[in-house]
């Protein structure tokens, strides 16, 4: 079973069982087991458990709550180079929602230090695989580590579909793949297919990486002219239109299998994103007639009042059927809290955005959260 349900657990074991690839760390009494518990068993599309006799010493980073933080925001919009106009609030008159940080229930996120992963991520190349919400979280490493060696050599390629940034002295390069699907998007006679089974377009830019960090959920919703594509291939079937979580579940099992033929976790670190949530319906939190428009300030407590999206579910499926160690990064909560984090009227393409982050903001704790990971 191949889903490293990190959401992060357990942080003071982390350097037992996060990104060794081992399956070794499960072997004995002293060690994390992997629940058999069939209630919650990933082949019935839930999460595993894990447990074990040092459980007790440890905790889940992504059950907690947002408390005000007044050392926060890691950086100031004007100083860093890297920020798009559709995720830059610097016009925003309120300021508080910068101020908070992400407290679990019973133990710390190591503050960020720049310096410090550019030392220990020396010569090495980390990519982003994913849709906007990518290249939020892309944008965002790329500007905390900015902050803390501000005087460093960098170069900064924007291009599609493949973005750089790169730390000149550190030899240190994040990358960005924008491919909101992951598989393919094929021009055919009929028009635009988006083909389930294929992910050959990008996958050999995604080889020989040291960290991979994949994303995907937002644009299998769109319909209409922000749809991007015109048919579906199922295997031999050519269709209009299909179930979306459906669809989404044999794309993302498409991308499992390519990890699992493709990828030394070895020599490669893989994290999935998990689900960034959107804030348009109100009567997800209770507030029918609102959106995020207005949102000041975190909801308070740990739950998110509908829970999770089937499509996190999905997510788990698929990483618990693969052979892969892949970590999933468990964001959903978290960020389903952070109604107010949005660029709601201040990003600069105009709109209500109520899909992507604020910067500074929200995906400066996503990567917080995958620096714990990357530093055991």
């Amino acid at each position: 079973m191949g889903f490293n349900f990190i959401s992060l657990l357990f942080l003071p074991l982390l350097s037992v069982f996060i990104l060794s690839g081992s399956k070794q760390a499960f072997a004995s009494d002293n060690t994390l087991l992997l629940n058999t518990d069939h209630r919650n068993s990933t082949a019935q599309g839930g999460l595993s458990s894990l447990r074990g006799k040092k459980q007790r010493s440890g905790c889940n980073l992504f059950q907690g709550r947002w408390v005000f933080d007044a050392s926060y925001p890691f950086y100031d919009t004007s100083s860093c180079p890297f920020i798009d106009g559709e995720f830059n609030c610097g016009k925003r008159p309120d300021k508080q929602f910068l101020k908070y940080s992400w407290q679990p229930a019973s133990c710390s996120i190591p503050r960020f230090d720049g310096a410090a992963f550019l030392r220990r991520w020396r010569g090495k190349r980390v990519m982003f695989v994913g849709d906007s919400l990518s290249l939020n979280m892309w944008e965002s490493l790329g500007c905390m580590i900015h902050a803390s060696v501000p005087n460093a050599k960098y170069t900064f390629l924007k291009r599609t579909p493949l973005s750089t940034i790169t730390f000149q002295e550190y030899g240190v390069t994040l990358y960005l793949y924008r491919t909101p699907y992951i598989v393919d998007i094929a021009k055919e006679k009929v028009g635009r297919v988006l083909n389930l089974g294929a992910i050959e377009g990008g996958a050999n830019a995604w080889k020989n990486m040291d960290v991979l960090v994949f994303n995907s959920w937002h644009w299998w919703t769109h319909k209409g002219n922000s749809q991007g594509w015109d048919y579906i291939r199922d295997g031999s079937s050519l269709v209009r239109d299909m179930n979306r979580l459906d669809a989404f579940y044999k794309g993302l099992s498409t991308w499992g299998r390519w990890v699992d033929q493709n990828v030394d976790t070895t020599k490669t670190k893989v994290f999935f994103q998990g689900i960034s949530p959107t804030h348009y319906e109100g009567r997800e939190w209770n507030e029918p007639r609102k959106s995020c428009t207005g949102q000041m300030q975190p909801l308070g407590g740990s739950n998110y009042p509908s829970g999770q999206p089937a499509s996190a579910g999905v997510v788990s499926k698929v990483l618990g059927a693969m052979k892969t160690r892949v970590s999933l990064l468990d964001i959903t909560t978290l960020s389903q809290l952070r109604k107010d984090a949005h660029p709601s009227t201040y990003g600069g393409d105009g709109g209500n955005d109520c899909s992507h982050w604020c910067l500074p903001g929200l995906p400066d704790t996503w990567n917080q959260l995958l620096y714990a990971a990357l530093s055991m």
